[in-house]
């Protein structure tokens, strides 16, 4: 298996990219492979956690030295991150861009689930992969609504589009946010990769409708993004909060550089177009020689060996395939679940008293003002029916009407879903 850390570092000096490298060819919406548009999007988030940690770390580190280590390294972060976000080309729409955002939440969410060792981390996953599967179908629903285009066309048959754990349930009090963190000194490395890296993932969907929610051209459209927006801030405190707030900000620095390559060489290995596969072969590269200065700093100013905080070989590499199958079993099983402080718990088991009932009571007490429900109704009464591209029909008999939302399931207490 790779290891980066037998690999020869370049120099750093020479990780810095000119205007014409870093200004990429975009890929053709019309033909692109809907995992390669995945990698990309991913990808992108992945560079800008990188920007936003290195940033934080400057902000509570007083070593100057220190400072201008991280500053080299994070310019050069920042320049990949142009290099790859800029690959989305001029004609994709905004929306076209969300279904992508939300074909990556379910797969990669869905790959991770299946292969993460830890049983609790494993329950977060799949807990929020049932919202972000909803949130699919709900954009879904809109992009057929204003623009007559099928997201299937988008995502192919990779992914089913079909009612998730229905977003208007998805609404939490705050407190029930805050997870078990896990100790990432007897973590597996998949259990650290997983968490950082679905963290990265959640927060660029966070920051992408927190920033272009509101340039949307009509009404209903900029309100699911600020209602669905909403949730993705949730899930950005749901999946942080696993990662280890004990880790020095130095082994943080290793742990997201061993991240990246790990990410870039898994999908250089997986890569079918050409020229994003040159891509990801240019920013491994550029990783690994990150990756030893990350070493370097650690051993420097705390006296630790790499060893201490990764292995060195990287575990299985992540491969997106279709999860069709897991996400029906996933939803057949957990539509019914909603959190209980770290917990998770079926909302029916839930006393009449809970936050959960308190909050929903604050945001959803009008029903006809909930976006993402009128979204679908919407669609209901103009073309007769939901948007929904199935593999199989709705695993859950609640959500298989396609002339009706369904408002109450995973809401209520008196709604127990008929699977």
């Amino acid at each position: 298996m790779f290891n980066p850390f037998d690999q020869k570092p370049m120099p750093l000096e020479d990780t810095i990219m000119d205007w014409q490298t870093m200004y990429p060819k975009p890929y053709s919406k019309q033909t692109v492979d809907p995992y390669t548009k995945v990698r990309i999007i991913l990808m992108n988030g992945i560079e800008v956690e990188a920007a936003l940690f290195s940033h934080q770390f400057n902000r509570h580190c007083s070593n100057n030295d220190l400072r201008r280590e991280l500053a080299m390294m994070r310019r050069v972060e920042q320049q990949q991150q142009k290099h790859i976000n800029w690959l989305k080309p001029i004609d994709e729409t905004q929306l076209e861009t969300t279904i992508g955002y939300e074909h990556v939440a379910v797969d990669l969410t869905a790959w991770l689930a299946q292969k993460e060792p830890d049983s609790y981390v494993k329950q977060a996953l799949d807990f929020a992969l049932l919202e972000d599967f909803d949130h699919l179908y709900r954009y879904s629903n809109l992009l057929d609504l204003d623009e007559n285009i099928p997201a299937e066309n988008l995502v192919k048959k990779y992914v089913d589009i079909t009612p998730g754990r229905p977003t208007i349930a998805e609404h939490r009090c705050p407190e029930e946010e805050a997870k078990r963190f896990v100790d990432f000194k007897t973590a597996d490395i998949r259990t650290k990769l997983s968490t950082m890296i679905i963290t990265a993932g959640e927060q660029q969907t966070m920051n992408f409708y927190m920033n272009l929610g509101n340039t949307y051209y009509n009404d209903i459209g900029r309100q699911l993004y600020q209602e669905i927006g909403m949730i993705e801030e949730q899930h950005v405190s749901h999946y942080g909060s696993l990662i280890d707030p004990n880790c020095t900000w130095l082994e943080s620095l290793l742990l997201h550089e061993y991240m990246e390559c790990y990410l870039y060489y898994s999908f250089y290995e997986d890569e079918v177009d050409q020229n994003v596969k040159s891509i990801w072969d240019l920013h491994l590269n550029q990783e690994i020689s990150h990756l030893h200065k990350a070493a370097e700093l650690l051993n420097k100013y705390e006296n630790k060996q790499w060893e201490q905080v990764v292995p060195g070989a990287f575990p299985e590499l992540l491969r997106f395939h279709d999860t069709r199958d897991y996400v029906r079993d996933t939803l057949a099983s957990q539509i019914d679940l909603t959190a209980d402080k770290e917990d998770f718990k079926n909302v029916n088991d839930l006393p009449s008293d809970h936050n959960f009932f308190f909050y929903q009571n604050k945001v959803n007490h009008d029903i006809s003002k909930v976006a993402s429900h009128v979204v679908v109704q919407q669609h209901q009464s103009k073309k007769g029916e939901d948007y929904r591209a199935e593999s199989k029909p709705n695993p859950v008999a609640g959500l298989s009407d396609r002339k009706q939302d369904n408002t109450e399931i995973a809401r209520t207490k008196k709604s127990m879903s008929m699977i």
